[in-house]
């Protein structure tokens, strides 16, 4: 799977996975010593923690490391802003019900669907990625199809 990032996202995977590899390590295999030298292991509490820490973390480094290596990086500042891409921002009028909502829509790692911060990779980020205002389109979502108008870009 390709997940579409900006630059500035994978910088803060980097972050993060840097952070991770080097400090939350060093940290972790630390306490393991500490709490591994309190006694069997078998029944040493602070020791069973701190390998759930150690495989927490591990899997969050596999984790960071999937999604920059499978990223496609996109460059927002040169996208053009007639059409809805990633950071737009835009008024939407949910044509079935008259709803009318400001989206963002943003990359995946960015998404707050509770704040209207909608991942491109969604199904509604999907259906209105590359459209104009006055654009009609029709979202086709798991539970539902629903038709949604694009009445300004903000």
């Amino acid at each position: 799977m390709k997940n579409i990032l900006t630059q500035e996202n994978i910088d803060k995977l980097r972050e993060e996975l840097d952070y991770r590899m080097t400090v939350k390590r060093a940290e972790i295999a630390k306490e393991k010593l500490v709490a591994a030298a309190h006694g069997d292991r078998s029944e040493n509490a602070e020791y069973k923690e701190a390998c759930a820490n150690y495989r927490e973390n591990d899997n969050r480094i596999q984790y960071l490391l999937s999604m920059i290596s499978t990223a496609t990086v996109i460059d927002v500042k040169s996208a053009d802003k007639s059409v809805i891409g990633v950071n737009s921002k835009f008024k939407i009028k949910f044509v079935e019900d008259e709803d009318e909502e400001i989206v963002s829509l943003v990359t995946t790692i960015d998404a707050d669907p509770e704040n209207m911060l909608i991942s491109i990779e969604s199904d509604l980020g999907k259906a209105l990625v590359g459209k104009k205002v006055g654009d009609t389109v029709e979202v086709d979502a798991p539970s539902e199809k629903y038709t949604v108008e694009i009445l300004e870009m903000l």
